[in-house]
């Protein structure tokens, strides 16, 4: 089952590579891992989705609370967070298929954020899933290049979580 863990920690160097080494020593893999500030400069956040079971789960995140860095864990139950990763891809765009791609993306609610004579250049953020369908519908045009970000979550409603150990 995959778990979606957010974790706030002190923003110092070295802090990620305590994180992801105490995941591997545990033989616990990690999906996706997604590190960026928050809306205070001394704390960021970081977003893992790893696949497990709840108690592998629970072990993690004890761990997780013995780093000094940091500050707090968050499991979100299914349903729990809204989640996004951002896709950006080129695909070959020959003059006459690049009205198929447009259409494509107004349904897929993607933007074309560049375009040469040969290459279209598209953005599109949303679920895992949606992305794994956009890709799969413009696959087929010639995929040149292609990149994501890891996945990144918030607790929905007005709940929020707190930087108090």
């Amino acid at each position: 089952m995959k778990h979606t863990i957010s974790v706030l920690v002190e923003n110092h160097s070295g802090v990620l590579s305590r994180i992801s080494g105490l995941f591997s020593r545990r033989g616990f893999n990690i999906e996706s891992l997604a590190v960026g500030p928050t809306q205070n400069e001394a704390i960021s956040r970081i977003t893992i989705i790893a696949d497990g079971d709840d108690y592998t789960v629970e072990q993690i995140e004890k761990q997780l609370n013995k780093l000094v860095e940091v500050i707090k864990v968050k499991t979100f139950a299914q349903g729990e967070c809204l989640a996004r990763e951002l896709l950006l891809v080129k695909v070959a765009a020959t003059a006459d298929k690049r009205q198929e791609i447009m259409t494509i993306c107004e349904i897929a609610n993607a933007k074309v954020i560049d375009i040469t004579v040969s290459t279209m250049t598209l953005e599109v953020c949303d679920k895992y899933d949606h992305l794994k369908r956009f890709e799969a519908l413009i696959e087929p045009y010639g995929i040149i290049e292609m990149v994501r970000t890891g996945t990144i979550a918030i607790q929905k409603g007005a709940e929020m979580i707190s930087t108090k150990k």
